[in-house]
């Protein structure tokens, strides 16, 4: 069940010029949290901006009752949330998402993401490996200056893929093609991903072409996380225009079976 809950911020750090990792003591909210929920956050007392802004979760320390975000600037409401103070408290409803990352009994998955995409990866590397999992991650970039978390993601898994679109870091090129290339000699129990529609997509056809289970974390703007507002409606892999059929990213998801629904 989800819980609000005022949060202090007990630290702060700017990985990129316009990318701030949050942690927030968070108990309630931490000790129930699954690989692939996110949280909404206000980000300011005031009328405006009225909406709270969906974050994807990265980092849970169960024990310490600890939960971290990774943002990036892109609007009004981020600017004013990047601003925050350590020891501010934050208003957070969480954990929001009924559909989360299955990978028990799996032996051995890949982990694709892009942009801001691989933020909610890092927790489920990190569980999978708990379980001896063997995890391979790809992960891909716009350039140099937006490359994040290599050395987190290098602790919790067996290989680790860093591209950039323009070659200014790592390989060059898109992480998809290198996973494309790793599944003529490796059986993947099921690939994990999250990044931009036309990666998802793409990643979404190389598993149905390949025939490999794949779950997807789709990125829709949520205004209350809880089904109310209908904003984050996505359709299903069986609509059709006679018969259109929704789910919505809050509730249904985030994280969805690839081959049940439709990216556009």
């Amino acid at each position: 069940m989800p819980k609000q809950i005022f949060a202090k911020l007990v630290n702060k750090e700017q990985l990129a010029n316009d990318i701030f990792k949050f942690s927030v003591k968070a108990e309630e909210i931490a000790k129930i949290s699954k690989p692939g929920n996110f949280i909404e956050i206000r980000v300011s007392d005031q009328v405006e901006p009225f909406l709270r802004r969906p974050i994807s979760i990265y980092n849970l320390d169960k024990e310490e009752g600890i939960l971290e975000f990774i943002f990036q600037v892109k609007g009004k409401g981020t600017k004013i949330l990047s601003k925050k103070k350590i020891g501010d408290d934050i208003d957070i409803i969480g954990p929001l998402g009924f559909g989360t990352f299955k990978f028990e009994g799996n032996k051995k998955i890949a982990i694709i993401g892009g942009g801001i995409g691989v933020f909610p990866l890092q927790e489920l590397a990190k569980q999978a490996k708990k379980i001896n999992i063997e995890v391979d991650t790809y992960l891909g970039f716009r350039n140099k200056e937006y490359v994040v978390l290599e050395k987190e993601f290098e602790k919790v898994s067996d290989k680790l893929v860093i591209t950039t679109d323009d070659g200014s870091y790592g390989e060059k090129g898109f992480a998809i093609n290198f996973l494309e290339k790793e599944l003529n000699s490796k059986n993947y129990d099921c690939i994990y991903g999250c990044g931009p529609l036309p990666m998802l997509k793409a990643i979404q056809k190389l598993s149905v072409d390949k025939n490999i289970e794949c779950q997807i974390s789709l990125e829709e703007k949520m205004a209350c996380g809880l089904g109310v507002c209908l904003g984050c409606a996505v359709k299903t892999a069986k609509s059709s225009k006679k018969n259109p059929e929704y789910w919505h990213v809050c509730k249904g998801g985030p994280v969805f079976n690839a081959r049940d629904v439709e990216i556009e």
